[in-house]
């Protein structure tokens, strides 16, 4: 029988910082699959910074959410329904039809997933798009080579609490991170694998990277932009590295940022900068899978997880994760 569900949809494009009136959440009916099809009842949805873009309008690498439409994002879930052989009720599987509780998607669209070696969750965060983004930074964009010196911004979010462990898989001699306030930035260094901990809140971030990396820093895994950016162009080596992932410091931004003051010294100092969209990497993803689920069985690797729970609590988590509310992955449990 045909599933009750409730869904967001954006109402409206914000303009500057998102306000929940820029949003509607409403109740619809999920059909029973047809051939091919299934029904997933989503257990814990996946909450991301990019989201924010696809709330502009405007084409970008990942297409606008539609207004007035229900919003898409990864999503973990259990298979209620099947009229596929291979997705047999009471799969966990993976997709990308997040924000409802239930999704009706084809075959094609959806990917079981493995819980003897992770849990469910484990797959929207360390073992998902966000590892596999630290991972192929630092292994393809910004490559890590033996004895680096590295810089991760971000360093308690998602992609950055497990940047520090993963950059020592290949190789680094030393990772530093940054974080906002004093509680993240002992997670860094107690929990996520990182030698020195910046607290951007406590000081001026190129002042704080200076004293921490004297020897220069070889690679900077971006997160922030911004301050962020510029402080590492100043303190970057020759031929140092830059994996440009993110830039929330100015997502809510209403006109374009200036940019980074000391970009000039990129030409001097042979630095690369280079954009990263995890999509260009997905050949990665079945050794990264393979290989950071032994590192998590072992112990090698620690990563965290921010749940909000409640499907109607899902825009709370988003907004809260604009302003740093999270450690580690933010996800919201749906019920």
């Amino acid at each position: 029988m045909p599933f009750s569900s409730r869904e967001w949809r954006l109402a409206a494009r914000p303009v500057g910082e998102p306000k929940p009136t820029d949003f509607t959440f409403a109740t619809t009916t999920v059909p029973d699959p047809g051939p091919g099809q299934v029904v997933v009842r989503n257990d814990h949805l996946s909450v991301d910074p990019y989201m924010r873009g696809r709330m502009n309008e405007g084409e970008s690498y990942v297409p606008p959410f539609a207004l007035g439409e229900p919003m898409t994002g990864s999503a973990v879930g259990t298979v209620v329904a099947s009229e596929a052989p291979s997705l047999p009720v009471g799969a966990t599987v993976t997709h990308f039809l997040g924000w409802r509780e239930h999704a009706l998607l084809g075959e094609a669209d959806v990917q079981v997933v493995d819980t003897t070696l992770a849990p469910a969750t484990a797959y929207l965060g360390v073992l998902g798009t966000t590892g596999l983004t630290a991972w192929a930074t630092l292994k393809e964009v910004a490559p890590v080579r033996e004895g680096d010196v590295v810089f991760v911004s971000g360093a308690a979010g998602a992609v950055g609490s497990v940047a520090a462990r993963l950059a020592r898989e290949l190789g680094a001699a030393k990772v530093i991170g940054s974080a906002g306030g004093p509680v993240k930035a002992a997670r860094l260094t107690a929990d996520f694998g990182y030698d020195v901990a910046l607290d951007y809140r406590a000081g001026d971030i190129h002042a704080q990277l200076t004293a921490a990396a004297p020897e220069g820093v070889d690679v900077y895994l971006d997160n922030v932009g911004g301050d962020h950016l510029d402080a590492a162009l100043r303190v970057m080596n020759r031929h140092g590295r830059v994996g440009l992932v993110g830039a929330i410091s100015a997502y809510n931004a209403t006109s374009l940022p200036t940019g980074p003051a000391h970009l000039p010294l990129a030409i001097g100092k042979r630095i690369t900068l280079r954009g990263m969209i995890v999509g260009d990497h997905l050949h990665l993803a079945a050794d990264y899978v393979r290989r950071a689920a032994g590192w998590l069985a072992e112990g090698r690797l620690v990563t965290d997880e921010t749940v909000v729970d409640g499907i109607e609590n899902a825009v709370e988590a988003f907004l809260g994760l604009m302003k740093g509310a999270n450690t580690g992955k933010m996800l919201v449990r749906t019920s």
